[in-house]
């Protein structure tokens, strides 16, 4: 399996509900650098897994919805627990549409699949992979 990975970040405030969460559940902020890797089994026709350029402008613009972002204001997130785990399955969904919809170019067509890591720190992360 070949892969590519781009990179950007986030920076976003949430709460959390739920004594598993301890002091997260009050208000607080979060950096996460987002890792969206994408997967196939044989190279394009121009020998590449997907346009680099494109996969890091599509990022870019689905990370700009977040950036900057009280999660706890967004309708799309009422009422749910924003975990790292759960940003990562929502960035690779919107990730996928965009393919499906054409904007990582028409190679990209071919891709098995999509990962995407939110790194919480130096030692700790999250990821979700989602079939194409």
């Amino acid at each position: 399996m070949f892969s590519i990975t781009v990179r950007d970040h986030i920076m976003i405030a949430h709460s959390f509900r739920g004594e598993v969460f301890g002091p997260a559940q009050r208000l607080h902020g979060a950096t996460f650098l987002v890792d969206a890797t994408f997967r196939r089994a044989e190279l394009d026709q121009d020998n590449i897994v997907v346009d680099i350029g494109l996969a890091t402008q599509e990022l870019r613009l689905i990370t700009a919805e977040l950036n900057y972002r009280n999660l706890d204001d967004e309708p799309d997130f009422a009422g749910v627990n924003t975990s790292t785990e759960f940003l990562a399955k929502v960035i690779a969904d919107r990730l996928a549409d965009r393919v499906h919809k054409g904007a990582l170019g028409e190679g990209a067509k071919g891709l098995a699949g999509i990962t995407v890591t939110l790194h919480e720190s130096h030692i700790a992360w999250a990821s979700y992979e989602r079939a194409l």
